[in-house]
Protein backbone atom coordinates (compact mmCIF):
# COMPACT_ATOMS: atom_id res chain seq x y z
CA UNK A 1 0.00 0.00 0.00
CA UNK A 2 1.33 3.70 -0.98
CA UNK A 3 0.63 5.90 2.03
CA UNK A 4 3.79 8.29 1.02
CA UNK A 5 4.75 11.05 -1.21
CA UNK A 6 7.76 12.21 -2.89
CA UNK A 7 7.73 16.21 -3.45
CA UNK A 8 6.42 17.56 -6.60
CA UNK A 9 8.97 18.77 -8.74
CA UNK A 10 8.37 22.46 -10.95
CA UNK A 11 9.58 22.11 -14.43
CA UNK A 12 9.52 24.02 -17.51
CA UNK A 13 6.21 23.77 -19.34
CA UNK A 14 8.23 22.52 -22.43
CA UNK A 15 10.56 19.82 -20.34
CA UNK A 16 6.94 18.53 -19.12
CA UNK A 17 6.08 18.01 -22.75
CA UNK A 18 8.87 16.24 -23.63
CA UNK A 19 8.05 14.06 -20.32
CA UNK A 20 4.72 13.15 -21.61
CA UNK A 21 5.93 12.56 -25.04
CA UNK A 22 7.77 9.72 -24.11
CA UNK A 23 5.34 8.45 -21.83
CA UNK A 24 4.42 4.76 -22.80
CA UNK A 25 0.78 3.74 -23.78
CA UNK A 26 -1.20 3.57 -20.88
CA UNK A 27 1.50 5.28 -18.29
CA UNK A 28 0.79 8.13 -16.17
CA UNK A 29 3.10 10.75 -15.42
CA UNK A 30 3.18 9.75 -11.80
CA UNK A 31 4.37 5.89 -13.01
CA UNK A 32 6.95 7.25 -15.13
CA UNK A 33 8.38 9.87 -12.06
CA UNK A 34 8.25 6.76 -9.83
CA UNK A 35 10.00 4.42 -12.20
CA UNK A 36 12.47 7.24 -12.41
CA UNK A 37 12.91 7.97 -8.81
CA UNK A 38 13.48 4.02 -8.17
CA UNK A 39 15.89 3.50 -11.00
CA UNK A 40 18.11 6.53 -9.33
CA UNK A 41 18.04 5.50 -6.16
CA UNK A 42 18.72 1.88 -7.96
CA UNK A 43 22.18 3.18 -9.62
CA UNK A 44 23.56 5.17 -6.49
CA UNK A 45 22.95 1.82 -4.23
CA UNK A 46 24.85 0.23 -6.63
CA UNK A 47 27.37 2.81 -7.26
CA UNK A 48 27.92 2.91 -3.73
CA UNK A 49 28.67 -0.66 -3.04
CA UNK A 50 30.87 -0.58 -5.78
CA UNK A 51 33.08 2.37 -4.23
CA UNK A 52 32.99 0.87 -0.75
CA UNK A 53 34.59 -3.13 -3.00
CA UNK A 54 36.82 -1.00 -4.40
CA UNK A 55 37.81 0.79 -0.96
CA UNK A 56 38.18 -2.79 0.65
CA UNK A 57 40.52 -3.96 -2.23
CA UNK A 58 42.41 -0.97 -2.21
CA UNK A 59 42.63 -1.55 1.74
CA UNK A 60 43.79 -5.47 1.27
CA UNK A 61 46.33 -4.78 -1.41
CA UNK A 62 47.87 -2.11 1.06
CA UNK A 63 47.90 -4.84 3.64
CA UNK A 64 49.52 -7.55 1.55
CA UNK A 65 51.50 -5.58 -0.59
CA UNK A 66 50.30 -7.42 -3.47
CA UNK A 67 50.29 -4.51 -6.20
CA UNK A 68 49.94 -4.50 -9.98
CA UNK A 69 51.47 -1.49 -11.39
CA UNK A 70 49.42 0.63 -13.39
CA UNK A 71 51.41 0.80 -16.26
CA UNK A 72 51.64 -2.98 -16.63
CA UNK A 73 47.52 -3.20 -16.37
CA UNK A 74 47.40 -0.23 -18.82
CA UNK A 75 49.77 -2.24 -21.37
CA UNK A 76 47.79 -5.63 -20.98
CA UNK A 77 44.49 -3.69 -21.72
CA UNK A 78 46.20 -2.35 -24.43
CA UNK A 79 47.59 -5.39 -26.32
CA UNK A 80 44.08 -7.34 -25.57
CA UNK A 81 42.08 -3.94 -27.41
CA UNK A 82 44.75 -4.48 -30.79
CA UNK A 83 44.32 -8.16 -30.94
CA UNK A 84 40.21 -7.45 -31.12
CA UNK A 85 40.88 -4.51 -33.47
CA UNK A 86 43.02 -6.95 -35.64
CA UNK A 87 40.72 -9.61 -35.33
CA UNK A 88 37.64 -7.46 -35.93
CA UNK A 89 39.57 -5.76 -39.32
CA UNK A 90 40.60 -9.64 -40.84
CA UNK A 91 36.52 -10.07 -40.22
CA UNK A 92 35.60 -7.19 -42.01
CA UNK A 93 38.01 -7.94 -45.06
Amino acid sequence: MKNATIPSVRVEPAFRAEVEAVLAEGETLSQFVEAAVRAGVERRRIQSEFIARGLRSRDAARRSGDYVAAEVVLADLQRKLDAARSRATKKSR
